[in-house]
């Protein structure tokens, strides 16, 4: 579609808002090019989004289908909800017969969260504290200590999640048994305060899905070996904002953890709510020849060119076989050559990749190659960095 340049800015001023930013519904508008196609605009995950993939869970049968993240997230609730309410049952059976009924429907759900508060204490604080050198003797201390520390605060939140579910299925448990206010009163803010924690969580596992990759793998868990300079530069790569354009080179052999390294990053920034596509080099070659994204499903609601996080796996093995299969100038061929180049050299340099490459030679030929090849197409040398595992 072709559309006057000064009428698409015009549009675009009206529609921008104070912050700087636009909402959904206009997003259609800014996909218009004065005369060649660009990136289309990441595409948020709207309220019918949300919707559609909770009825596809709670509705759809998993059996033929596969279970997805949001689908087991959901489950994994229900049982801390269970976890509340089976254990406040028993336990109001055997207090009953001891203490009363009165008794055993006041205290049991008491003593249920109270036990769940302080396993999930020590669950949440164990990791914590056995990861920091401590003069205690009491402490467990490893060997090794984090390379990429965890997010606490995500943890915390999870942990806090966690309990409100456990609390609430005990109390929903004893609340048959009596007729408590305060039993009503806990139950009712206990469903009010999950309103945030169930939207954040469902919607964080959606962006976490959309990108399709391999395994589940948070970076705090990537533990091989990587020198001070390479974990500066993963955290760089980590603060770099959506449409900087940053490329990530992780050079190393087999089974020096490339990808669960480059897994682990975009997981990171996928639970930043960055949209992020996984994919082998093989299967992006024939995506270049697509001008644009397919339409958006409840599965992929956006592509790779729509996306602001982008790995590319597999470009080269890595020892032991020592030659590329695919050069920087090959894969330069068939980034130009099924489609217009501008659109998947856009589509490139204005997102942020991380590149599994190969093992990196002694006197560094092949990261130079990349690099040349990444400059030819837009890329300027601040945005790229690379590691060797």
């Amino acid at each position: 579609m072709n559309t006057d340049l000064h009428t698409l800015n015009f549009v675009n001023s009206l529609v921008t808002l104070p912050t700087g930013s636009r909402p959904p519904h206009f997003a259609w508008l800014f996909n218009l090019t004065a005369n060649a196609k660009v990136r289309p605009m990441p595409k948020p995950i709207t309220t019918a989004d949300f919707i559609a993939q909770l009825k596809a869970d709670l509705i759809g049968k998993d059996s033929y289908r596969g279970v997805t993240l949001t689908y087991s997230w959901l489950a994994n609730q229900f049982g801390h909800f269970s976890l509340g309410f089976v254990p406040t049952l028993l336990l109001y059976l055997f207090l009953s017969n001891r203490n009363g009924f009165d008794y055993a429907a006041r205290w049991s759900p008491i003593i249920v969260s109270g036990a769940w508060i302080a396993f999930e204490t020590y669950n949440f604080l164990g990791p914590l504290l056995s990861k920091k050198r401590s003069s205690s003797k009491l402490v467990f201390v490893p060997k090794h200590q984090y390379t990429f520390h965890p997010a606490w605060g995500n943890v915390a939140f999870d942990t806090l999640t966690d309990l409100a579910y456990f609390t609430l299925g005990a109390f929903c448990c004893a609340r048959i048994f009596s007729h408590y206010t305060s039993h009503t009163i806990v139950i009712v803010s206990l469903l009010l305060a999950l309103q945030y924690p169930f939207y954040y969580w469902f919607r964080t596992k959606i962006f976490l899905q959309i990108p399709k990759y391999p395994f589940q793998f948070r970076l705090s868990q990537w533990d091989l070996s990587i020198d001070e300079i390479g974990a500066a530069t993963v955290k760089k790569f980590l603060t770099a904002k959506e449409k900087d354009g940053m490329q990530l080179l992780v050079f190393g052999s087999k089974n020096s953890g490339k990808t669960s390294l480059a897994v682990g990053i975009a997981t990171e920034l996928s639970i930043r709510k960055n949209p992020a596509v996984y994919t082998t080099a093989t299967k992006l070659y024939s995506m270049f020849a697509e001008s644009e994204d397919p339409s958006p499903t409840i599965d992929m609601l956006w592509g790779w060119r729509g996306a602001t996080v982008f790995v590319i796996d597999d470009v080269n093995p890595g020892e032991p076989i020592k030659k590329e299969i695919v050069d920087a100038p090959t894969f330069q061929g068939y980034l130009d050559g099924p489609a217009p180049a501008i659109n998947n050299r856009k589509a490139i340099t204005e997102k942020n990749i991380i590149w599994v490459m190969g093992s990196l030679d002694e006197d560094k030929k092949i990261l130079q190659t990349w690099i040349n090849m990444l400059k030819d197409i837009g890329v300027r040398d601040d945005q790229i960095l690379y590691v060797n595992l």
